[in-house]
């Protein structure tokens, strides 16, 4: 049973807690279900009208699948389970055209919506430099996708580490400091007489520390019941915070699909 969430670090773009008292089991699941399971936009097919570029339209469509379209996500249905049967709709994709004459670099914000607010396209990333005369003609559809389809569907990348925990016996201690000094992220610290791990985040559990004391009084260990859990997201069509919510509720709903299967 869960028992505590403490935010370490947040941002935007990222997310660090401890989860404490979990189970190794449940917290890879949620991991795995940030990275596969959880549902962006992404280009998946390009029409090319004309392209006189030093770069083959493969190459090209697959730049573009790459550019992380900020989207509202639940305002699209998934092409294979909409009512146009996989034909291509307004509810299902999101439509886009790009034309462009060189000499320049194209950027990601050439390319545009054709009349959709539900779609923001990034700004500043390079697809392709145009010499004199050459030119970009085409068009280009967006779907719904999930990770485990491709990378460009990736929402966000997650991992975990135990959470590190020190013990010190100061009957044997005599404060040489060596550990301190051998650490290789310089995570820990002398305060009030005692060494403290001043960065649980930086930490990973090398126990360089440990094999520096000469008197053996220094023991580092994770512990495998809490876990230093960290989001970032590749998509910002989520915030980090989303995609955690988001993942125990795909969980969720495969756990009560499977129930109803058995009974």
């Amino acid at each position: 049973m869960l028992d505590n969430i403490k935010i370490l670090e947040k941002s935007n773009d990222h997310l660090i807690f401890i989860l404490d008292n979990i189970d190794l089991y449940i917290a890879n699941s949620i991991r795995r279900a940030i990275i596969a399971e959880i549902p962006t936009l992404a280009i998946e097919d390009v029409i090319f009208y004309e392209n006189s570029s030093s770069i083959h339209d493969e190459f090209i469509a697959l730049r573009l699948g790459l550019i992380p379209l900020i989207a509202k996500i639940d305002e699209f249905n998934f092409r294979d389970k909409c009512e146009c049967n996989g034909k291509g709709c307004k509810s299902c994709t999101a439509y886009f055209k790009l034309e462009a004459e060189g000499p320049k670099t194209v950027y990601s914000h050439d390319l545009k919506v054709i009349e959709d607010d539900r779609v923001i396209v990034p700004k500043n990333i390079p697809i392709i430099k145009l010499g004199r005369k050459q030119r970009l003609v085409l068009e280009a559809e967006a779907i719904l996708g999930r990770g485990k389809d491709h990378a460009k569907w990736q929402a966000g990348i997650a991992a975990y580490k135990y959470y590190p925990e020190i013990r010190i016996n100061y009957e044997r201690c005599t404060l040489c400091k060596n550990c301190i000094e051998e650490c290789p992220r310089k995570v820990l610290k002398l305060e009030d007489d005692k060494i403290v791990l001043k960065d649980v985040i930086r930490c990973n559990l090398c126990k360089a520390c440990e094999e520096a004391c000469p008197e053996e009084a220094l023991n580092l260990n994770g512990n495998e019941k809490k876990l230093i859990f960290k989001i970032e997201v590749i998509n910002k069509s989520y915030k980090p915070e989303e995609l955690f919510i988001k993942a125990c509720e795909i969980l969720k709903e495969k756990a009560q699909e499977l129930k109803k299967k058995l009974y």
